[in-house]
């Protein structure tokens, strides 16, 4: 069996992580869970059966020795925590967004090794998503793309402390709502060469925007038109794909199923239908991980949500069009996605 930890017992670790890891209970069992709240980790391994509870991440490596550590704490504890583990020889699969920066993210990856970190990306293993990957190179060449994420979260929802701070959540709703179909978008387009963006805080007191507006030219000369939004009271998730020979179309909210995507192709027939989901990716994890090798959403396929991120704040705060190829070590934006301020 898989021994697995839960670090962070908030809402996303009893809502999409507990019944994720309940389907692969045939070969991953949750021995313990961790939080700084004493009250809360108590409840939530009595609620859950789960045997440890500990309010410190090191008391709980040192004691049970996971394999697997699923971190759903705030994003600003992510590449901390995540390269606690990794130094104690657990794998990790870390929330989204999986940190704050690129720098973060690649002191994440230089701390891997025999273990490894992953980030939840749970749209790019639904079926409808594969199928598309596959059939791609039949329905011609990428041209157009729309990438939407219009969310509604009122003013209540940033209350809670690190929400909608550069320095504990990283970003607004481009970092930690629109990441989902972004990652969707380049995981169908591959990666992208430049972007040129604006962001707005229209009506939320916060410090991060919450509207994004980019567009994208993609490797592949392929270009795309990104919204993210929580101001926006008719929610959806909406995703286009126009290639030469057909278009392709998504339309849903927090998850998919295959009745949710549309083509003008009539070779558009996706296979048994798998939704997006927790369940779905942690199970190519556990694949991953008992085979010894490397798993998805790691590596540089973790990274290309976050670089395109980092490219959008980059041409939003500057007011100049950025290419990936900028986003070096020594550019202000690969160590804080606010540039550290910049004015």
């Amino acid at each position: 069996m898989i021994r697995v930890a839960i670090v962070g017992t908030g809402g996303i670790a009893g809502i999409c992580h507990l019944p994720a890891l309940r389907a692969q209970a045939h070969r991953a069992q949750v021995v313990a869970a961790a939080d700084v709240d004493e009250a809360r980790v108590r409840a939530f391994c009595a609620e859950h059966s789960i045997p440890g509870a500990y309010t410190s991440l090191e008391a709980m490596l040192d004691a049970e020795r996971p394999d697997l550590v699923h971190l759903c704490t705030p994003p600003h504890l992510h590449a901390a925590q995540a390269v606690t583990c990794l130094k104690a020889g657990a794998w990790v699969w870390t929330e989204k967004p999986v940190c704050l920066s690129l720098a973060e993210y690649d002191l994440i990856t230089a701390a891997e090794g025999p273990g490894y970190a992953s980030v939840v990306s749970q749209h790019r293993f639904g079926s409808g998503a594969r199928h598309l990957r596959a059939l791609a190179p039949e329905l011609g060449r990428p041209l157009v793309a729309l990438c939407v994420t219009t969310w509604y979260r009122d003013h209540a929802y940033f209350d809670v402390p690190w929400r909608g701070r550069w320095e504990t959540e990283g970003g607004g709703p481009t970092m930690g709502h629109g990441i989902h179909q972004m990652d969707l978008m380049l995981s169908v387009l591959g990666d992208w060469a430049e972007i040129r963006a604006m962001t707005g805080t229209l009506d939320r007191r916060i410090e991060t925007e919450d509207v994004s507006m980019a567009a994208v030219r993609f490797d592949s000369g392929a270009m795309a038109s990104v919204v993210n939004s929580v101001l926006s009271r008719r929610e959806e998730s909406y995703l286009r794909f126009d290639y030469t020979e057909a278009t392709v179309e998504l339309r849903h909210l927090y998850g998919y199923r295959n009745a949710d995507w549309t083509s003008t192709s009539a070779r558009w027939d996706p296979p048994a239908d798998l939704p997006s989901s927790h369940e779905a990716q942690l199970a190519e994890l556990l694949d991953a991980y008992e085979r010894g090798e490397r798993p998805p959403m790691s590596g540089p396929e973790g990274r290309q949500a976050l670089e395109l991120i980092t490219g959008l704040y980059a041409s939003a705060f500057t007011g100049r069009p950025v290419l990936r190829a900028d986003l070096t070590p020594d550019h202000p934006f690969y160590h804080r996605l606010d540039g550290n301020a910049w004015s």
